[in-house]
């Protein structure tokens, strides 16, 4: 993972590019815990090896894996960086691209790079902090 501060004023920026092999979820997340990001977003392009989405089943409480284990472009990735229980939260939702031009998306799970993923984030000042929701039992922001 390489990382470059681009700017520092109201709120700090970053590039980050992703190697193969790296994985996109923990990258990020390895990330904002080295760089103290507790409130922020990020949107970013490139490529998986493979990739996991979730689509959150609301009867089960928990993510449908779909799992799809071939290069894939992606198209856009997106998503923010909050305060769970004084851990930082990552919350990406990504959209691919398979070779005949078919279009999935949900959540990242788990993303592979190959051959890169470029990056941008913005480190915002204002904390943003995540609650359970009793209903769903998921980390949803609160304001």
């Amino acid at each position: 993972m390489q990382v470059k501060q681009l700017s520092n004023t109201d709120g700090r920026s970053f590039a980050i590019v992703l190697s193969e092999g790296e994985e996109a979820v923990s990258c990020l997340t390895d990330f904002a815990r080295e760089h103290h990001v507790d409130a922020g977003r990020f949107n970013a392009l490139g490529a998986f090896s493979s990739v996991t989405l979730g689509f959150f089943d609301f009867d089960k409480r928990d993510y449908e894996r779909i799992v799809l284990d071939e290069q894939v472009e992606v198209l856009t990735l997106v998503g923010n960086f909050s305060t769970f229980e004084n851990e930082t939260k990552l919350h990406p939702h990504v959209v691919i691209g398979k070779r005949n031009g078919q279009a999935f998306g949900g959540h990242l799970l788990e993303g592979f790079v190959k051959p890169t993923l470029e990056i941008v984030v913005v480190d915002e000042p204002t904390h943003l902090r995540r609650q359970t929701d009793p209903k769903t039992g998921l980390p949803l922001l609160v304001l």
